[in-house]
């Protein structure tokens, strides 16, 4: 007898193939898909049995570059670009951050993130430790780890220190299936050469991803070419820290033969659309990185750059934004976009056997998401109404490793309104800390 069974759903597996299955469901083992097929097929015995009638079912969404705890900034820093902007933001997060509020902001971001139909997140924030707390607070996976970066920082670190503090991360989560250990330098703007390395080579011993923001905006071009003779891209390169375990936050500002590089080392770029605009960062090249055959993911940075962090936002951006750019109306395909989402970022994670799409064998990582609203109905094709009809309000629930962590839009496992209170009782003091 399985632990769980979900039937009657509009089924998008979000599989290689694109599998959609009009009638169907799964069944659920000791946390893992056994079966993926037409409601006809699946068994009807299961210890649970939900009816999905009016719910489109697929996995869990991956966003691959989020700064959960900065939700306790959002809207504090406006209409700055970049640079001037991360100056203001960093006096704030040292006024505010330390262990305990960094956990209450990461618990209020992945909140956000899993009411949503996020089941795993790539989080780089100063204490790792609470990030993860705060992820299992709620049932979600994250990917995160050590911080590299040159300045002290929030933490006060020094290059030793911040080593030591990795490897005990690494030491403490490598073995957890909740858990994807990473290496997590800010950027070759703020980490030296030598450091960038130190942070590689913790990875490369623990087996562990690699994640860095990288071409974000012209100004750190400039900046990095005049330091070091190379551009971005160029420079990571030359230090060895571009493979298929490396993540690279926004990659706005590239040329073509670093769309090669990118390509031909088989590191994955996350796309953040909302803030690149936001910042007045610019428009990735995500076209031309795809036609490389670069891994484009989604992320939503975090909330203090997007003010919020919705990937439905992310996803419908990265299907159109181009487009009005390039002038073409077939310049990424829904497909294309809804394996962003999904598919791409288990693979940029290194966890593809587990995460991204509903197979037998994977993690049972899946959103309800419902279509019988007025913006949602008709339906003739789910990818379409997935990628540019769908609201983060139509997740209605949610199971990581077969659990059910979000039911009919509220969270199983955390009392949020706590949460929120103490976020209210602390807004004053953020406020003050840029005045």
């Amino acid at each position: 007898m399985s632990d769980l069974v979900i039937r009657n759903a509009i089924v998008v597996t979000c599989d290689v193939a694109g599998t959609v299955i009009p009638d169907g469901g799964v069944a659920v083992d000791n946390g893992r898909i056994i079966l993926v097929a037409p409601t006809t097929e699946l068994p009807s015995d299961a210890r649970r049995v939900v009816d999905a009638s009016g719910h489109i079912l697929m996995p869990g969404i991956v966003n691959t570059h989020c700064h959960a705890a900065d939700s306790l900034f959002r809207g504090l820093v406006e209409n700055l670009p970049l640079e001037p902007w991360l100056h203001t933001v960093w006096k704030a997060e040292g006024a505010i951050l330390n262990p305990e509020t960094s956990y209450l902001g990461s618990v209020l971001g992945f909140a956000e993130l899993l009411l949503s139909g996020v089941t795993t997140v790539m989080d780089m924030f100063w204490y790792p430790g609470e990030t993860v707390k705060a992820a299992r607070t709620l049932g979600m996976r994250v990917a995160t780890g050590g911080i590299f970066f040159d300045p002290p920082g929030v933490t006060g670190d020094d290059l030793a220190g911040r080593i030591a503090k990795a490897e005990r991360f690494l030491e403490e989560f490598g073995e957890a299936g909740d858990v994807f250990p990473t290496l997590m330098p800010h950027g070759t703007y703020t980490v030296a050469p030598d450091n960038l390395r130190a942070a590689k080579a913790l990875a490369e011993r623990y087996g562990a991803l690699f994640s860095t923001h990288a071409a974000e905006t012209r100004a750190e071009q400039a900046d990095v070419t005049s330091r070091y003779g190379r551009s971005v891209i160029r420079h990571l390169d030359h230090l060895g820290m571009l493979d298929r375990r490396t993540v690279l936050a926004h990659c706005v500002h590239l040329d073509d033969e670093e769309i090669e590089i990118l390509a031909r080392s088989g590191a994955s770029v996350a796309h953040n659309p909302m803030s690149n605009l936001k910042l007045a960062s610019g428009v990735a090249r995500v076209p031309d990185m795809l036609a490389a055959g670069v891994n484009i993911t989604l992320g939503t940075d975090g909330a203090i750059s997007g003010n919020d962090l919705d990937m439905w936002m992310a996803l419908r951006l990265a299907a159109t934004l181009h487009k009005g750019v390039s002038g073409r109306a077939d310049v990424i395909s829904t497909g294309e976009a809804l394996a962003m989402l999904t598919r791409n970022g288990a693979a940029a994670l290194d966890a593809s056997d587990r995460i991204g799409s509903l197979e037998e064998g994977k993690f049972a990582d899946m959103i309800l998401v419902d279509v019988k609203r007025p913006h949602a109905v008709p339906v003739f094709d789910p990818i379409t109404h997935i990628v540019y009809s769908t609201a983060k309000s139509d997740v209605r629930h949610v199971f990581v490793g077969g659990q059910q962590v979000v039911r009919d839009g509220v969270l199983t496992r955390h009392e949020i309104g706590g949460t929120i209170e103490a976020v209210e009782l602390l807004a004053p003091k953020i406020a003050a800390s840029i005045a």
